[in-house]
């Protein structure tokens, strides 16, 4: 699945109260819980708990694990409980798609690698951004065109639209600190996309920055002249 698609389905699951309370009560504990314990502790029968704690783990929200409450090993031990507790992913939803955790990631990397090199933090971050756009672009592969590179720019939230020769990027993932910095990230967001179109290979497009209230700061135009580099 799709982790956008996988990302909805886990927070749709939540819509149904009984399964909300289930989460919520496992997630509260301290330690992982059995089906008797959720279902004994909520008053919900344990036909219907057992159903809903395993649509939570289907769904990424809880994990299980197996272990014998009554430390006894071996023949006559018994078997495992099955055990549920909550999930160390994160899991959120953001409309229109937005990607804090990669602008954090790349500002938190450039002002580390600033410290060590001495260098200023918004170099360190331009370099740090183009590599990162590679990167992305890495999945699609080397030589696979434009089509290629707007695909990895909709899979991180830029949505790429085309107009009159230019693709506009619809959307900036980093929208808020866009807003609070515009200098510092849409340089950064510039580079990134740079770096996307650098790593498909012969994208044929060139990335500017045309700030548009709405829009992503960056446009792409189909000039074949490419993005610069480094």
């Amino acid at each position: 699945m799709d982790p956008r698609a996988a990302q909805v389905a886990a927070v749709a699951a939540l819509a149904e109260p009984t399964r909300r309370r289930l989460y919520e009560h496992v997630a509260r504990s301290p330690h992982p819980l059995s089906r008797d314990d959720v279902a004994g502790a909520l008053g919900i029968g344990r036909p219907t708990t057992a159903f809903h704690l395993d649509r939570l783990v289907a769904d990424g929200l809880l994990d299980v694990h197996y272990e014998r409450r009554s430390g006894r090993t071996g023949p006559g031990a018994g078997r495992p409980a099955k055990l549920y507790r909550r999930t160390g992913d994160t899991v959120s939803v953001s409309l229109p798609e937005r990607h804090y955790d990669l602008a954090g990631d790349l500002l938190a990397t450039a002002v580390a690698g600033a410290e060590r090199s001495g260098e200023r933090p918004a170099v360190v971050l331009s370099g740090e951004a183009f590599r990162r756009g590679r990167e992305l672009a890495a999945a699609e592969g080397s030589g696979c065109g434009p089509e290629g590179a707007l695909r990895v720019l909709e899979r991180h939230g830029f949505e790429p639209r085309e107009a009159d020769g230019e693709v506009v990027l619809a959307n900036c993932p980093f929208h808020v600190l866009a807003r609070a910095h515009p200098e510092l990230v849409c340089g950064m967001n510039l580079r990134l996309v740079e770096g996307v179109l650098d790593g498909v290979g012969e994208a044929g497009l060139t990335a500017s920055l045309q700030p548009d209230p709405g829009a992503c700061c960056v446009r792409l135009d189909r000039s074949g002249r490419g993005a610069r580099t480094g």
